[in-house]
């Protein structure tokens, strides 16, 4: 069976960093992704960490699509940086609107997501590819799930291709969303994120921030498993592993690995799932 899979990094703060990251990607690789994503940090604090691994992926002819975050960034920021990237050949772009960075009050010249994503089109038309996040359990900002709803029909119809969205462990949520935005009459891909559980901590921490829902029953018997990292991992296998196979019941387009910068989990999912080439 085959299922379009691709996955996510983030640019390593050190040297070593960057040689071990080297590393995953080539053990992901070896599963034949459509692509691999970089992301941005709030208001482009990790802009030339991303550029540098953008360009070192490009320039081996590795098909990979820089995040490009617009709040708290200006016009001629964004243009710079889009121009750069078509130099690169660069042809997959996850424009997104993203954080603004501790301490600071300016947004800069872009509000929304949807603003970035008419920018890109105004500027170099169709030759992007814009994927777009999704937020199947609302995002933590938005008024109403209306409201969060009706944000994303924008950003497509503003001329997003795709969709990426954020992790959930709730299949149920994903189907809502998706039947949701057919309703709208809009038909683009809308691809899972699929968020590996190894660090119960750390799965918290992130889970809080980006308002994505760990169910009870994830949640207890993850904190039942105290500091036993084994069961933590096996445990989590299994629930991502369901998630998975419910979603491809389901025929969605693809999955969306978010790594971590690590390759075992994400390996072992795609093995167990039958989609390792």
């Amino acid at each position: 069976m085959s299922m379009a899979l691709s996955f996510e990094f983030f640019p390593p703060n050190t040297d070593a960093g960057v040689e071990k990251l080297k590393l995953v990607r080539d053990e992901l690789a070896r599963l034949n992704p459509q692509f691999f994503s970089v992301t941005y940090g709030a208001g482009g604090a990790t802009r030339d960490k991303t550029l540098a691994l953008v360009r070192t992926m490009a320039q081996e002819s590795i098909e990979v699509a820089p995040h490009l975050s617009c709040i708290g960034q200006q016009r001629d920021q964004i243009a710079e940086l889009l121009d750069l990237y078509l130099e690169l050949g660069i042809e997959r772009i996850v424009a997104l609107r993203g954080d603004l960075p501790s301490g600071m009050v300016q947004g800069g010249e872009f509000r929304f997501a949807e603003d970035l994503v008419a920018f890109i089109r105004a500027r170099h038309g169709d030759h992007f590819h814009i994927e777009v996040a999704a937020y199947p359990e609302m995002h933590p900002q938005a008024s109403s799930p209306q409201a969060d709803l009706n944000a994303f029909v924008r950003k497509v119809q503003r001329g997003a291709n795709t969709a990426i969205t954020q992790y959930f462990y709730n299949a149920d949520a994903y189907c809502s969303f998706r039947d949701a935005v057919r309703l709208h009459s809009i038909n683009i891909d809308i691809v899972p994120g699929i968020m590996p559980i190894t660090n119960f901590t750390q799965l918290m921490r992130f889970s809080e921030s980006c308002g994505a829902e760990i169910p009870r029953w994830i949640r207890l018997k993850l904190a039942s498993f105290g500091d036993d990292k084994a069961s933590i991992r096996a445990f989590g296998h299994e629930v991502v592993l369901r998630l998975c196979e419910r979603l491809m019941q389901e025929e969605v387009p693809g999955l969306h690995f978010y790594t971590l910068n690590q390759a075992q989990a994400c390996q072992a999912i795609v093995q167990d799932l039958g989609l390792a080439h």
